[in-house]
């Protein structure tokens, strides 16, 4: 009779260090739905949390779906990936309260959906983090039209109000996304044309005073190499951080999304290498922040390749990547931007990949995983990375996009 094979989680306890492993979730999947390998859906009775339904009840439910079996067992961590963002608890997504309420409910906040998954991973003994206080992206439309003295003051009670009613259940918090062009510059975003560039120091010192002893980090992507591609953007992730610390800015972490592209060609798209991950890690470990991967997926889609090859480009990038990472002080965690396909569960070579990544910090693991760390011989990558011929881009300085419009 074999030996069960230990799960993420259960290898994240054995490390040499605490290592958040994290996921992040929606309620649909969590409480009500579960899409089969053979695509039938199965609902689960009195469990009628969704992801857009404007007028919901949650009620208890018994049985526990697969996708929430899974992310209680591989995963010591979790982040709600989109209903505790600003737009949707107010707007957008405004769950249980009644489905005739105007749309602009400025100061009425509905957290029945994000109440109950950290709840539920609470019970679980998972670690939350709260996402995200401050992204221009999912800030509510109305907003615009408001005056610069109204909008510093509605930010500010938003900030108050979001971590105040989940003080003592999420103890850190990505405060501010995507602040940053893809030059490295301030993104003309809302806040910067309204607020001018003090808005994310403010934003990080509204947090601190919300909750003094909350974990409060920034978050961006596009960033997570140094020397690398996208280094403009690298640089100033860098420099923003280190302005901040410099200033007394209360700010313990870095998040660094790692939304890869194995297909990406370019000074944008490319991969970075995971020598170019663990210089940047270690240098924004040097102004004394922790490092976290904040949203890891990797695509493979646009690969033109095999598909052999393409599961040894996503295989390699997630193993090499995490277990370089790993290798430096600062490194606190990675989290995934979800772990399955349409919430059908399957353990593919990556997640072997990722689990051995993890267990090179585990007694008899060897730290770093044997990565290939030097410029000698074949470049990283090369069995399946696209030749980088140099790419004419447009201008970016300013450019306030999310991630997935930019090219």
């Amino acid at each position: 009779m074999s030996e069960k094979e230990s799960s993420l989680r259960e290898i994240a306890s054995t490390l040499c260090k605490r290592v958040d492993i994290g996921t992040a979730i929606l309620p649909k999947p969590l409480f009500s739905e579960w899409e089969t390998l053979d695509g039938t859906k199965t609902e689960i009775e009195n469990a009628t949390i969704a992801c857009h339904d404007p007028d919901i009840s949650i009620t208890s439910c018994s049985q526990e779906t697969q996708y929430a079996s899974i992310v209680a067992s591989e995963f010591n961590a979790i982040v709600i990936e989109h209903h505790l963002k600003w737009a949707p608890l107010c707007q957008a997504l405004p769950g249980p309260i009644n489905a005739n309420t105007p749309s602009l409910r400025l100061g009425r906040y509905d957290f029945a959906h994000c109440d109950a998954m950290v709840d539920w991973a609470i019970a679980k003994g998972m670690r939350v983090k709260g996402h995200v206080l401050c992204w221009h992206v999912t800030t509510p439309d109305f907003v615009e039209e408001m005056s610069s003295e109204r909008i510093r003051e509605e930010l500010k009670r938003h900030i108050y109000t979001t971590m105040a009613h989940f003080r003592g259940r999420i103890k850190m918090w990505d405060v501010v996304n995507e602040s940053l062009a893809p030059d490295g510059t301030l993104a003309n975003n809302i806040f910067l044309r309204k607020l001018g560039p003090t808005y994310i120091e403010d934003c990080f010192k509204w947090a601190h005073d919300a909750d003094p002893s909350s974990f409060l980090i920034y978050n961006d992507n596009k960033v997570e190499g140094m020397n690398g591609p996208n280094k403009e953007k690298a640089d100033g992730f860098y420099r923003l951080l280190k302005d901040l610390v410099d200033r007394d800015v209360p700010i313990h972490g870095a998040g660094m999304q790692a939304h890869f592209n194995a297909g990406g060609v370019g000074d944008r798209q490319r991969v970075p290498t995971p020598l170019q991950v663990k210089n940047q890690i270690r240098r924004i470990g040097d102004l004394g922040l922790k490092v976290n991967i904040s949203e890891m997926d990797v695509r493979v889609s646009k690969l033109k390749a095999s598909a052999e090859v393409k599961t040894l480009a996503q295989r390699q990038i997630y193993h090499d990547i995490i277990a370089a990472a790993l290798s430096e002080e600062a490194f606190d965690g990675v989290w995934l931007w979800g772990f399955s396909d349409r919430h059908k569960y399957q353990k593919k070579p990556a997640y072997y990949a990722l689990r051995d990544a993890i267990g090179t910090l585990s007694v008899g693991g060897i730290v770093g995983g044997n990565v290939k760390l030097n410029e000698e011989g074949e470049p990283w990558g090369h069995e399946w990375m696209p030749n980088q011929d140099s790419m004419t881009t447009a201008d970016v300085s300013g450019d306030s996009r999310p991630d997935w419009e930019q090219t």
